[in-house]
This record gives structure tokens, sequence and C-alpha cells, in this order.
């Protein structure tokens, strides 16, 4: 999803979006690579080297990837166990910034 998570933080640059990322990867320094090798340049959390990290277990993620598509106002408005068709993901990210307000 690298490819398409890039292109939308390019996209929605200067609008009202963030995207987070959270990494179960078990060694930190290997992922640290992998991620500058990604050109991954929005905030990722790791999850303390598992699948049953805090992260996770804080927000009952069962299935990877899990993405939670989350309002201005912080309502989780979309939860996606498994990866959405990336039209589907546009559509529904689309919606919530036009949403957020004049500013996007």
């Amino acid at each position: 999803m690298y490819a398409h998570e890039r292109s939308l933080v390019k996209k929605m640059e200067g609008k009202p979006f963030v995207l987070l990322g959270v990494n179960s990867d078990t060694d930190k320094t290997e992922l640290k690579k992998a991620m500058e090798k990604e050109h991954i340049t929005w905030r990722s959390f790791w999850n303390g080297g598992s699948t049953g990290g805090p992260i996770s277990t804080a927000w009952n993620v069962q299935g990877w990837p899990t993405l939670y598509l989350i309002d201005h106002q912080g309502t989780i408005k979309k939860k996606w166990v498994g990866s959405p068709r990336p039209e589907i993901l546009d559509e529904e990210i689309e919606k919530l910034v036009r949403a957020a307000g004049p500013e996007s």
C-alpha cells in the first residue's frame, strides 16, 4: 500500500488530512531502513515488534492491514480489515476532507 499512501499524502497536501501508520515489524532498525527505502514521510508508530503490541491491542486490531478513517471531529467513520480498493478509499477520504470545511 506504500505507493498509494505516498500518492494520498501528495494529493492531500495542504488539506485537512493526516496519514498515520502503525508498524509491527520485529526489528526496529530494519524497519527504519525499509521506511527510508519506501519514502515513508508520514508519522508511523512502532507497535512494539508484534501484531499483539500496545497499539493494535488498544484499537482491537484483529487483522493486517486494518485501516480506520477518522473525521475531523475524531469520529471513526469507516474501518477496513484488509486493503480496500484504492478508488473506494480515495472517495471516502475526499468526502471527509470536503466535510471538514472550506479550507479543504
